[in-house]
């Protein structure tokens, strides 16, 4: 008798590859394809700077960050959140802490090593990956893919869709499966750019002399409905706006004011660790003879970048008065116009709709395909938050098509 058709992952990111482990450790066949020369380019282009796996960030305040989509995330980390996910990384070999800020890293600071780790075992289970092979919907009752060797059919006898967002497009996630899912009639809302930088518009002087410059440290303050939300961290000045972690944090907000308002206002604290009193007393004690650029280095403690910004937004007159320079330096208004480009954003929001799949994460339109990962439509900040949820669906997905061969 034929051996029976594999399980069909298609997309070797983090989500694909977590469905594939927990499929693969219960004995059954997978395959993994890809379009990229090699899998994982985005997670190992993301371990560059130091690769932040997950978060150690109390559960309570954890699944927050995924705002909207909380409730959902829950569902997928109901057994497989950070310290799970910490426990699963020990055993591939690779040994993991928790820095400073909370965020946890590989303790060789990179992604390579636990992708070498986590392929060779996927191979020892006897997963087949083929690389350079675009899905391109289906014929039939077959997968589709162009291959080095032409276009080929392909039988499943599950498909898991772990085609990323739209970020990223030279790494693979290009978004192109939106057309073929919404041509089966699965509900996608559309991809916008999150994690993203912010558009302002600044003059020339501004952006030839301080682009690229980091403003550090700062509060930044942003409405996100009735409250205020407050964060603490740095960002980059660049040629014609920000971008940063601290944007990063509070690009939903920022872009949903955007899409209703047409801007997006945020608030900047220049000198977080100096109360409206202390600078008012220090600039009100300036000799006369300082100019405006000594005393807000000397005595409100402003570097360069921090003293462009603040002549950059506020009006003369304002300057003059110490009562609002202070006002302005503990409340800096700035305005956005746009976001940057998608393509250009560490992830995207949108995606497949929760109301397009079942509990399990299978399209209601196409029983028998799951979608996992950035596919769908959620969004969280960096951080790691963005990395567990990947994981954590890929395998919340494959531990239903379990449970269904369990059944069967």
């Amino acid at each position: 008798m034929p051996s029976p058709a594999p399980v069909v992952i298609i997309g070797g990111g983090p989500a694909g590859l977590m469905a594939a482990d927990t499929l693969s450790a219960a004995g059954l066949a997978v395959t993994i394809y890809d379009a990229m020369p090699s899998v994982g380019r985005k997670f190992l282009l993301a371990g560059i700077g130091g690769m932040n796996i997950t978060h150690a960030e109390a559960p309570t305040h954890f699944i927050q960050r995924y705002r909207e989509a909380s409730d959902w995330a829950t569902e997928w980390m109901q057994d497989f959140a950070a310290d799970e996910l910490r426990s699963w990384i020990h055993a591939l070999g690779i040994d993991t802490f928790v820095g400073s800020s909370g965020r946890v890293f590989p303790r060789e600071m990179k992604a390579a090593p636990l992708l070498r780790a986590w392929l060779r075992r996927l191979r020892e289970r006897g997963v087949t990956l083929h690389t350079r092979h675009r899905w391109q919907g289906w014929d039939g009752e077959q997968l589709l893919f162009d291959s080095p060797q032409g276009q080929i059919p392909v039988s499943a006898s599950t498909t898991i869709l772990a085609l990323g967002g739209g970020s990223w497009a030279r790494l693979g996630s290009d978004g192109s499966w939106q057309a073929l899912l919404a041509d089966k009639g699965v509900t996608i809302s559309p991809l916008r750019p999150t994690n993203c930088g912010f558009i302002a518009g600044w003059s020339e002087h501004l952006s030839s002399r301080f682009a690229g410059q980091p403003l550090k440290p700062l509060i930044a303050r942003v409405k996100d409905g009735d409250t205020w939300l407050e964060r603490r961290g740095e960002c980059v000045l660049t040629h014609d706006g920000l971008e940063g972690s601290l944007i990063y944090a509070l690009s939903a907000p920022l872009r949903q004011q955007l899409e209703t308002l047409g801007h997006a206002d945020l608030q900047l604290d220049l000198a977080p660790d100096r109360s409206k009193e202390q600078l008012l007393a220090a600039l009100s004690g300036a000799r006369k003879g300082d100019s405006l650029s000594k005393r807000l280095r000397s005595k409100a403690g402003l570097d360069p970048v921090k003293i462009a910004l603040l002549h950059e937004v506020t009006p003369a007159e304002q300057l003059r008065d110490p009562a609002s320079l202070v006002q302005a330096i503990k409340h800096l208004p700035l305005h956005f116009s746009a976001t940057r480009p998608l393509d250009e954003a560490i992830s995207s929001a949108g995606g497949v709709c929760r109301s397009a799949l079942t509990k399990h994460l299978e399209l209601k339109a196409l029983p028998g395909v799951y979608c996992v990962g950035e596919m769908l439509d959620w969004e969280a900040p960096t951080g790691g938050y963005l990395l567990t949820a990947c994981f954590a669906s890929g395998r919340y997905a494959a531990q239903h098509r379990l449970r269904r061969q369990v059944r069967s």
